[in-house]
């Protein structure tokens, strides 16, 4: 794609609504960097590992605090505590213990790196614009007609939105194929995950102003 590319957007019922709007290049046809994609996603995926696994070593293990038998007399090995490694529910040598695998990346970098997927996504043609909606009250039946008229119901879509909207996140959680995100809150990942970015009209300027700097 060249720079300055409209696209349609769309209404709820799957008709153009007659109204094109021109996609930003300096947030969809930059240069993509495939090292600060991996760079951010992996460092996206660590930050979710929560680092709880925990082993009990000798000192952690309840109980052991008696000397099992005498130091000398019963002709075997000498024993100092039930509670030792070497013996069935004494601790455990070397296990893990609590840990922290946050990373972090510039805002540069960050910003960087969701401009390249957006840009590969343009490029692809993997992107529809549809105007802004709600629901008054949860409405899976409607979310789900919505992208059927679309052509969006087989494709994993990521619907990126202008606000927080709970209505709208009630309506999609059940369905499978479908994620939101807000526009000032999708990361790398949600964007690579996606296989056809759904934006509403509202939030394409809001995605402007947050990685067009």
């Amino acid at each position: 794609m060249g720079k300055n590319v409209k696209l349609d957007v769309y209404k709820t019922d799957g008709k153009p609504s007659g109204e094109q709007v021109v996609l930003p290049a300096k947030v969809f046809d930059v240069e993509p960097n495939d090292h600060v994609i991996w760079l951010v996603v992996t460092t996206e995926m660590t930050n979710k590992r929560q680092g709880t696994n925990q082993t009990k070593t000798r000192a952690a293990v309840s109980g052991g605090g008696k000397k099992p038998w005498p130091q000398k007399g019963r002709g075997s090995a000498r024993a100092g505590s039930t509670r030792s490694p070497v013996w069935v529910g004494g601790g455990r040598v070397f296990g893990p213990s609590p840990r922290d695998y946050n990373k972090k990346v510039t805002k540069k970098v960050s910003r960087l790196a969701r401009k390249s997927a957006l840009t590969y996504k343009a490029r692809e043609d993997r992107i529809k614009l549809i105007e802004d909606f709600t629901f008054e009250k949860p409405r899976t039946k409607e979310m789900e007609g919505i992208l059927k008229q679309l052509q969006l119901s087989s494709e994993k879509t990521l619907l990126i939105t202008h606000q927080t909207d709970r209505s709208l996140w009630l309506s999609s959680r059940n369905i499978p194929k479908l994620s939101i995100k807000q526009a000032d809150g999708f990361s790398t990942y949600d964007v690579l995950n996606a296989e056809k970015l759904l934006i509403q009209k509202s939030a394409l300027k809001i995605v402007d102003e947050v990685l067009g700097k």
